[in-house]
């Protein structure tokens, strides 16, 4: 490595393999996070903090009550039935503030405060009004009972959540909670998707004979906004070097990643790293010990746009876009960690793995009686076969040169995003 960015390894020079994990290592290495944004606190969900989110108050900001009853002293019900006499009202957001004395008891409902000089909140249903003013507690309770206490679940200056992280759901209301009307976050990238190879048609035309509709544009299009891109998607290129390399060329201009799909193998009308070489592309990859997608490049254009040039079978191109291109596109908003996580399962049926190439193999996920994760691998006729991949949620993976793994074995995969 020179500097911070990998040199073209020999691997490259004699169209040698290099392994997945080598190839991600490149993509993480090659890919800077993009300037960060504020945006408005409506608009957050799915994007990734930039910032730090600091509590700016106790959480829950005072004792409360966990259920409706009656705010009172435990030592006043040691023996029950215990009389007490009701001296106010505690309702969610209109407390009762005053001094509660032996002998007392406040009405409380849920969430509302616990009123000074109570330690215990006993449920209505255990309790029996026997006028406005006085109640009847039928069973005794214990100090804090029914209580949560003010800052017990986070105290005012702790992190609640860290740069890197992806906002959900779950994230608007702690955002929302701690006042974050506007929150700094990674800029989504701007990516251009472009399917290459005169045997493509527009989705609304009817092939003729040797020509089929595009779909590729669409998948990588969905793909990335689920990854938080801002996509462009292209007008179809023929296979014709001079039009690819305008079309390649405008796309950089106004991108931060351009997507190919097709004519990145070693075929006569493959031209798409000549095209790339002519723009003066620096390659960092063009092949991976990868089944489905061997034929797979990386590169960076001389504006510093990068590029992905996906193989063109529509298999191979969910599986090289997840692996790689979803890499790039999560590191560029500052994800913590933008690759695919790892998980174990258990192979419902046997596999079988391919002579130097890792392979990644379609699976659907599934929980048994037990409580197991297993994973049942697709029949599919392989990576032109998008109709038997439709309903995969995982890829099993299976170490290169593996022969069959076995039922019941426990294998490594990753979920794809849905």
């Amino acid at each position: 490595m020179k500097g911070n960015r990998f040199s073209i390894p020999d691997a490259i020079n004699d169209e040698s393999m290099i392994s997945v994990a080598e190839a991600i290592q490149i993509v993480r290495a090659q890919t800077r996070k993009l300037p960060a944004e504020p945006v408005s606190l409506e608009h957050a969900r799915g994007r990734f903090l930039a910032q730090d989110v600091v509590a700016d108050s106790d959480l829950p900001p005072f004792d409360r009550s966990q259920m409706d009853g009656y705010a009172v002293r435990a030592s006043d019900v040691d023996s029950v039935p215990a009389k007490l006499r009701v001296v106010g009202e505690s309702a969610a957001g209109r407390g009762w503030h005053n001094e509660m004395k032996q002998g007392e008891a406040v009405r409380i409902m849920t969430g509302a405060p616990v009123p000074p000089g109570a330690d215990s909140v006993q449920q209505v249903e255990l309790t029996r009004e026997l006028g406005p003013s006085e109640v009847e507690i039928v069973e005794s309770v214990t100090t804090g009972r029914s209580i949560v206490r003010r800052g017990s679940e986070i105290k005012a200056g702790q992190n609640v959540l860290s740069a890197g992280e992806r906002i959900g759901a779950a994230g608007m209301a702690v955002l929302a909670s701690f006042g974050y009307a506007e929150i700094i976050v990674g800029r989504q990238p701007r990516v251009a998707v472009l399917a290459t190879g005169s045997e493509l048609v527009a989705v609304d035309q009817k092939p003729d004979r040797d020509q089929i509709r595009d779909s590729n544009n669409f998948t990588i299009t969905a793909y990335a906004e689920l990854a938080g891109a801002i996509v462009e998607r292209l007008p179809l290129a023929g296979d014709d070097t001079k039009l690819l390399k305008r079309q390649i060329a405008e796309a950089a201009d106004r991108s931060d990643i351009v997507i190919t799909s097709g004519g990145v193998s070693v075929g006569v009308y493959d031209f798409t790293k000549p095209a790339l070489r002519e723009l003066g592309a620096e390659f960092f990859f063009e092949r991976v010990a990868l089944r489905p997608g061997k034929p797979t490049v990386f590169a960076r254009l001389p504006n510093g746009t990068l590029f992905f040039g996906l193989p063109g079978n529509p298999v191979s191109v969910s599986v090289t876009f997840n692996l790689f291109a979803r890499t790039a596109i999560l590191a560029m908003q500052g994800a913590t960690d933008p690759t695919l996580p790892l998980e174990w399962a258990v192979l419902a049926h046997n596999v079988k793995g391919a002579v130097e190439r890792e392979s990644y193999l379609p699976a659907e996920l599934s929980t048994s009686e037990e409580g197991i994760l297993e994973a049942t691998p697709l029949k599919w006729g392989g990576s032109s076969d998008f109709v038997g991949f439709v309903r995969a949620t995982s890829l099993i993976i299976v170490p290169r040169d593996t022969g069959i793994i076995e039922a019941g074995m426990r294998v490594k995969l990753v979920r794809l995003p849905v």
